[in-house]
């Protein structure tokens, strides 16, 4: 597999409680800063997934490879086992990095993990992913985030916009591959794992959304047991941008007891 180097931010204090935070796709890692900033005492530690940011955006774009990059980013830090969050497709990457090196993941929280979605709409969806999505000024980029975004904070639009969104020619694009995008919609369509038993897990799904299915929340149940603590939050598929203090709170009381 390919092992360049991803990009890493790190927010908080070095001798925080660590938790590799993976972002969901077309999403970057700075979006977990204002998490960050509610919870201080951990040291979150976010990466761009390959495809996007900042990071190498050549394939292989499948979850193998996010798991083998995950992995090499504890390596190099020299952390052995860490608390991992993932939102949206980085909550997939985090069940299937739990499955394939347990003994590196003391605890997940799966924030509207999209995992085991539907095949037809995973299809459709890369397929409108295909078209150009670009735009021809800030104004028209920030009208079509804030309308996706609905509910979220206009500093944090702003942010997003700011962090992510870059010049190409005379129009502005997301620093995101697009390529990687419609692999990563496959991945989605896989059939759903659970995170392996005896692994602490937190859920965090959004009720206003339609990522997590009623039986995958079952098969979990079934294969975690008493490992399992599941909190709704009523937000969008943004849970933690658009409920931060609430997601905070749910964070904070289950990764530093």
């Amino acid at each position: 597999m390919t092992t360049a180097p991803l990009h890493v931010r790190a927010f908080g204090p070095s001798d925080g409680v660590p938790v590799l935070a993976l972002h969901g796709v077309t999403g970057h890692s700075a979006r977990w800063q204002v998490l960050a900033d509610a919870l201080p005492q951990l040291r979150l530690i976010a990466v761009d997934l390959r495809g996007h940011g900042r990071s190498p955006w050549t394939p292989p774009w499948h979850i193998e490879q996010h798991v083998a990059d995950a992995l090499a980013v504890l390596d190099a830090l020299g952390l052995e086992r860490v608390a991992v969050a993932g939102h949206s497709f980085g909550g997939a990457i985090a069940v299937h990095l739990a499955r394939t090196a347990p003994q590196r993941v003391e605890r997940l929280v799966l924030l509207d993990p999209a995992i085991g979605l539907d095949p037809q709409d995973m299809l459709e969806t890369a397929e409108e992913s295909r078209a150009d999505q670009s735009f021809p000024d800030l104004a028209s980029a920030r009208a079509d985030r804030a309308q996706r975004w609905e509910g979220i904070a206009d500093e944090l639009v702003d942010a997003e916009l700011a962090e992510h969104l870059v010049a190409d020619g005379d129009r502005f694009r997301y620093r995101y591959c697009g390529s990687a995008v419609v692999v990563a919609w496959s991945e989605m369509a896989r059939a759903a794992l659970t995170p392996p038993a005896g692994t602490p897990t937190l859920l965090l799904p959004a009720t206003k959304a339609d990522f997590v299915s009623p039986s995958w929340v079952d098969a979990c149940r079934a294969e975690l047991g008493d490992a399992l603590t599941v909190t709704e939050i009523d937000a969008g598929h943004m849970v933690y941008l658009e409920r931060t203090a609430e997601v905070a709170d749910a964070m904070r009381a289950f990764l530093t007891p």
